[in-house]
């Protein structure tokens, strides 16, 4: 197992009626901005269960943060907490309003010439403030509730780029599970599969002896083959719809990530997808995850057997063709949710392999990947593979 530092601090209020709890959680006298998306917590109660629980704090709303929030949005959010002094941010909604809200937090704080730096120049430059964050999950998905990620797109240029902070943990989440019953299949689909390759990332790599994080691992991923499906099937279970919650926090909290190699290329190569075509999230991942352990089948191969195994109960056959078994299980699981993963499933072609490729090229990027050889031409061979 390699060295690690863990760090994490979020106060997690998980289930029914937890909202309610807002007033204890939030320092009184708090001048508060509200962000919230496109308007889905007014139609399915959460908004009103928030503004009944800061009943008699003053409140600022912000709402229409897209589904991958726009950077020009996020900026205009940030002038409105200049404008109110505003001193504390409570996002309520998907991973993209936490996301968003994690960036206004940094941005209006940031001492630097452009906000944007913050994600143009990661590893440059860093978030050394922020203004601190609540937030009120509504759909389980990417983990924002529990880390100190985000990513963003700035809609002019079409890039999507992320940056991560100590600084924007959020001071609490409330995760109340009983929001899952609204969620459009959709949703419910793409954060089944986001909160899955979100482990994949950090698991299927290479071994280095870390039994704990993978044992946790393949926890996480075998529940969300089990209570995934269920959701999707029956949005009325509470106790299906709070194993997928929690497990998609689980996902990305930092515990499983610790002491061992991370990948990131299925999110990376996705993002540019996003960026070009508008994709959903999760969709994209499905396109890029099957590619990527086809072509890294030698690299990845004790991990890939191991999860095989492990997850699949796959153990009949050579390698190559459990390999094989295996990829065909990740493949179906995906498409049981109705999320395709081929690029000509969602109108796209070859034209979309030399974009990809430059962007990675334009911003200097080499090599990525856990071992620090995935290059920009197995990026294109990748996205050749999942074409049709």
């Amino acid at each position: 197992m390699n060295n690690f530092e863990f760090y994490n601090p979020v106060r997690i209020c998980f289930g029914k009626g937890e909202i309610a709890k807002l007033s204890k959680l939030v320092s009184k006298g708090a001048n508060i901005l509200l962000a919230y998306g496109g308007g889905s917590i007014k139609r399915n109660g959460v908004y009103d269960q928030v503004i009944a629980a800061l009943k008699g704090f003053k409140i600022i709303e912000f709402g229409g943060i897209e589904a991958n929030p726009h950077y020009e949005t996020l900026m205009k959010a940030v002038a409105v907490v200049k404008e109110h002094k505003i001193d504390f941010l409570l996002a309520v909604g998907g991973g993209s309003v936490l996301d968003g809200t994690k960036f206004i937090a940094a941005a209006a704080l940031w001492e630097g010439s452009d906000p944007w730096e913050i994600l143009s120049r990661r590893g440059e430059v860093n978030v050394e403030k922020a203004l601190p964050i609540g937030t009120v999950l509504t759909l389980p998905a990417t983990g924002s509730e529990m880390n100190g990620n985000s990513v963003v797109t700035r809609w002019e240029t079409h890039d999507k780029l992320a940056f991560a902070s100590d600084h924007v943990l959020p001071v609490f989440s409330i995760l109340d599970p009983e929001v899952v019953f609204s969620l459009p299949q959709i949703q419910v689909a793409n954060g089944i599969v986001d909160a899955f390759i979100h482990v994949m990332e950090q698991y299927l790599t290479y071994p280095v002896n870390a039994p704990i994080q993978d044992r946790f691992a393949e926890s996480i991923l075998t529940t969300l083959i089990e209570e995934g499906p269920k959701v999707f099937a029956d949005r009325s279970s509470y106790d299906a719809a709070a194993n997928f919650m929690w497990a998609a926090t689980m996902a990305l909290n930092g515990l499983i990530g610790v002491g061992v190699p991370q990948d990131w290329a299925t999110h990376m190569i996705g993002h540019e997808l996003t960026a070009f075509h508008g994709i959903d999230h999760g969709q994209t991942l499905c396109i890029v995850l099957p590619g990527i352990m086809k072509l890294k089948r030698e690299n990845k191969k004790e991990k890939i057997l191991q999860y095989g195994e492990r997850v699949w109960k796959i153990t009949k056959g050579n390698a190559d063709e459990r390999i094989d078994a295996t990829i065909q299980k990740t493949i179906e699981f995906f498409e049981s949710v109705g999320i395709k993963t081929k690029l000509a499933d969602y109108g796209v072609g070859s034209e979309i392999i030399p974009k990809v490729v430059n962007r990675f090229i334009e911003r200097g990027i080499k090599v990525i990947g856990e071992r620090g050889d995935l290059t920009t031409d197995d990026i294109a061979k990748i996205l050749e593979m999942q074409l049709k």
